[in-house]
């Protein structure tokens, strides 16, 4: 399954939020900058998560953004369905009725759901579950292990030592 980069840069600045721990709003500019990212597109993605009530937007000169809910309680599904939405990946256009091989089908030959729309679906489903499976406290527990320091570079990165 595919999604966009939105769904990483969404991943990350829920991470880095959480990794300053200390709840004061960031703004769009400083999170973007923090991994050189376009401000505009970063503020759309964060906009999502602030509408599925995965962050909070703090108005004002000193808002911007800050965690709505405990990294231990949202998914990688969470974020997915925040940035990319409830579509499926798969939209089946019902080939195998098309052209001169679908014209020869009895109609009896479609009475069964496409075959490779049912795979697809079974797929999207299994990576879906394993999405709801993972917390994003999960994510941040691996990358900790892999990078023990992370959350000082976040801290550092984003001028709070």
């Amino acid at each position: 399954m595919r999604t966009s980069k939105g769904v990483e840069w969404a991943v990350h600045m829920l991470l880095n939020l959480a990794w300053l721990g200390d709840g004061e709003p960031v703004t769009t500019a400083q999170l973007a900058a923090g991994h050189d990212l376009s401000p505009s597109y970063l503020n759309k993605q964060l906009q999502h998560l602030v509408k599925a009530g995965l962050l909070e937007s703090v108005p004002g000169a000193r808002g911007g953004f800050r965690l709505a809910r405990p990294l231990e309680a949202v998914s990688m599904l969470d974020v997915v369905l925040a940035i990319e939405g409830d579509e499926p990946v798969f939209r089946c256009a019902e080939i195998r009725r098309c052209g001169s091989i679908g014209e020869r089908v009895p109609e009896s030959g479609f009475s069964r759901p496409c075959a490779v729309n049912s795979a697809m679906a079974r797929a999207e489903v299994a990576w879906r579950r394993a999405l709801a499976e993972q917390s994003l406290a999960d994510v941040q527990a691996t990358a900790v292990a892999h990078a023990p320091a992370l959350a000082s570079y976040v801290k550092r990165g984003m001028g709070r030592d």
